[in-house]
């Protein structure tokens, strides 16, 4: 939490702003102009949720289907039991490739900051509800935000049910793109992975995406 959560959003949004955001700002390109700045704040702050959530989706879909990626991703996999911490249990790497979708376009396009904390205050929260280890029921609203309930099929040991329901925030786009998953006549069983010696400690998870 500390490190993955903490530690590294700073250092790579430093990195972000002076190896690119910075550079392309000064090109004075047009791409400020595709943001609608003069909607209401919430109706921004909705627009970048959904904005985001597309294009988080297609990583988070593409980090179960190509292997590379999938080394990276099954760092977040490993857990056999969700909790709320699960939240922060990323690869460095792979959360330098999250903010590259989640932040940066949004920076080039010089949205408001109160807009940006909108959406990170949206995302971290329902963050934090998708990995509780509790039993909600969402009803309808399993159509809408990703929920606790979607989000532990997830977390499934079976592919077959795991590759699903890749939504961060909502859950819209599993539905438009056909990757929702919600059977109503059984629970979930094991989460986690197959790969029953993977690592579990700190420096461990740091190196297993490069070890066979």
């Amino acid at each position: 939490m500390s490190v993955v959560q903490l530690a590294v959003p700073p250092l790579i949004s430093f990195l972000f702003a002076y190896l690119l955001i910075g550079p392309v700002r000064s090109l004075d390109l047009p791409i400020a102009s595709i943001w609608p700045h003069g909607s209401p704040l919430w109706a921004q702050a909705v627009l970048m949720i959904l904005a985001v959530d597309l294009l988080r989706y297609w990583l988070h879909r593409a980090a179960h289907e190509s292997d590379t990626l999938w080394k990276l991703h099954s760092v977040h996999h490993s857990v056999q039991q969700l909790y709320w911490l699960n939240t922060a249990r990323f690869h460095p790497i792979e959360k330098a490739l999250q903010m590259l979708l989640d932040s940066v376009p949004f920076l080039l396009m010089a949205v408001d900051p109160r807009v940006l904390s909108l959406y990170y205050v949206a995302y971290s929260t329902n963050g934090f509800f998708q990995h509780c280890n509790i039993k909600l029921r969402y009803g309808l609203l399993n159509y809408i935000v990703g929920s606790a309930e979607t989000h532990r099929w997830h977390h499934s040991r079976e592919p077959r049910e795991a590759n699903h329901n890749y939504g961060n925030t909502v859950i819209v786009w599993d539905l438009l793109f056909g990757t929702w998953f919600l059977p109503d006549t059984r629970e979930v069983d094991a989460l986690g992975l197959h790969q029953a010696d993977y690592p579990r400690t700190f420096v461990a998870l740091l190196k297993a995406p490069f070890t066979r």
